[in-house]
């Protein structure tokens, strides 16, 4: 099977394990050995044991992010309209519980991080991958979108390690990571409309009408 269809995560976790069980034979013979040679082993086994913190750290950070490999429907959108404006929005990620909330508007946006990979991550085969971020209403006219009240959800989990926030924090240490891309899409909300969210290898996010019914709907609302 190829490197890039195990998770980046447990590929880095192998790694890590593998660089802290040489950190631990160097410093378990360090009683064994003597003068500078000693200082030598005990400097290697040290360095050997941050690598294999900071290798776990970005797996850890990882955990939460997705791969893709082709175009793929990371999302299902439904919603039912409770009121002018207002809209009871379904969102059911690929993977992930399903989540219901409310939006004011005339139009729903997902947002995503995208992680992509540079020299020498790259060689590895390692696909991208997504975190869903946030879904917000938006309003069609500018001056009501300035006054009107806003509604925005997180979508990511909380997690003490995240690969972007420590990309940005670190970005000599992750030189390898590209972390600097992000993606949203939108489209108006209609009563009863369903929608797919895709995202492809190049982290675009597009959101497409799922039946035949929503198009229509879309249509007549002039979109």
């Amino acid at each position: 099977m190829p490197l890039s269809q195990y998770s980046p995560s447990l590929i880095l976790c192998i790694l890590a394990g593998f660089l802290f069980l040489i950190a631990m034979l160097l410093l378990v013979g360090l009683r064994k050995a003597r003068g500078f040679r000693r200082f030598l082993r005990g400097l290697a086994g040290a360095v050997f044991l941050l690598l294999a913190l900071a290798v776990g750290g970005i797996a850890l950070a990882l955990h939460n992010y997705l791969r893709i490999f082709d175009d793929v429907a990371v999302a299902q959108v439904s919603m039912k309209q409770v009121a002018p404006q207002q809209f009871q929005v379904t969102l059911a990620p690929a993977a992930g519980t399903p989540r219901t909330l409310e939006l004011r508007g005339d139009q729903w946006e997902v947002d995503a991080r995208v992680v992509r990979w540079k020299l020498p991550a790259l060689l590895t085969g390692l696909p991208p991958m997504y975190q869903l971020e946030r879904i917000s209403g938006r309003y069609r006219d500018i001056a009501q979108e300035r006054s009107a009240p806003r509604t925005v959800e997180a979508l990511d989990e909380a997690a003490a390690f995240d690969l972007w926030a420590l990309k940005h924090r670190f970005p000599r240490l992750l030189s390898f990571v590209d972390a600097d891309y992000g993606s949203g899409a939108y489209l108006p909300m209609v009563d009863g409309g369903r929608f797919t969210l895709l995202l492809n290898p190049r982290g675009g996010l597009v959101a497409k009408p799922a039946d035949a019914a929503t198009r229509e709907k879309l249509t007549a609302s002039g979109w």
